[in-house]
């Protein structure tokens, strides 16, 4: 089964994330299959703009876990390697698909991301990447890998909230709903969930009666604002650290511990802040909490 589909819909190309029954995960195949999604929309001359959406019940609930975090051997064990470890080996990996995300952003044709249920971890990476982002009032956003074992690869969070809020997501690994993410100025708007494809759709629309030259004009000038402003180098920084965070000592222990309980045990104890990853242990409370 395909992992990620693209079809058109008059001067509208339509791409879903299709792993709906893991909630879109990111695996290894889907990044390289949304970039040659992105690449047949830009090669459709009767396509004026893209929507991006998550088929099932979420946008995408970033990297599959169950494939990265408990294999202990097999391709999905690279994601952390025997020590010592090679930085540069998990820095080809990660900006591979880091590059296959912002092909997003490199499209000549503007991107809409149509957000329902969640887009997190690595699904916020690729969300972020869109020109624009519409979401449902329920849905979520956010980076919860930032507790440990993650660091976003994109690092367009900044350049989407500025410094201030950027840290405040980063260094909590919190998410946010549809409303608040609206009014961060994260997104561009937050709509009732049984509204959110009529409004997509009006906005793919309105954009599709522009000229494709001139869509591709404005989107040029207003991305070399942001690159000019370090994106690249960001990026690079973000996908060494990224790896770092993976095998570093707590990051070591994060692996152990889903190996141990299972993913979704560890990644509710560093969601929830009850398990000190350093000691290697469960905590009882946290400090000022």
């Amino acid at each position: 089964m395909a992992r990620v589909l693209f079809e058109t819909d008059g001067r509208i190309g339509r791409i879903t994330l299709n792993r709906p029954d893991v909630l879109n995960a990111i695996d290894d195949e889907l990044p390289r299959e949304l970039e040659a999604a992105v690449a047949a929309a830009n090669d459709d001359d009767n396509v004026h703009v893209i929507v991006l959406s998550g088929s099932g019940k979420g946008f995408c609930a970033g990297y599959d876990l169950a494939y990265y975090a408990e294999a202990r051997e097999g391709k999905g064990f690279e994601a952390t390697q025997d020590m010592p470890w090679d930085p540069m080996k998990d820095y080809s990996f990660m900006m591979r698909n880091t590059q296959h995300f912002m092909s997003l952003w490199r499209s000549y044709k503007p991107v809409i991301a149509k957000i329902h249920g969640f887009a997190v971890a690595g699904g916020s990476d690729i969300a972020l990447c869109c020109d624009m982002i519409v979401m449902a009032d329920d849905a979520r956003i956010g980076y919860m890998p930032t507790r440990v074992w993650g660091c976003p690869t994109t690092a367009m969070w900044v350049y989407r909230l500025g410094p201030e809020k950027a840290k405040r997501m980063l260094f909590t690994g919190d998410t946010i709903n549809g409303a608040q993410a609206e009014d961060w100025g994260l997104v561009l708007k937050s709509v009732p969930a049984d509204r959110l494809d009529g409004e997509v759709d009006a906005l793919a629309e309105r954009v599709a009666g522009v000229p494709k030259n001139q869509l591709m004009m404005q989107k040029l000038v207003v991305n070399q604002a942001i690159e000019a402003m370090g994106l690249h180098q960001t990026q690079m920084f973000a996908t060494v650290f990224d790896g770092i965070t993976r095998h570093s000592p707590e990051g070591l222990n994060f692996k152990h511990r889903a190996e141990e309980v299972g993913w979704k045990q560890a990644v509710r104890e560093r969601d929830l802040g009850t398990y000190d990853w350093t000691e290697d242990r469960p905590i009882n409370s946290v400090k000022g909490s």
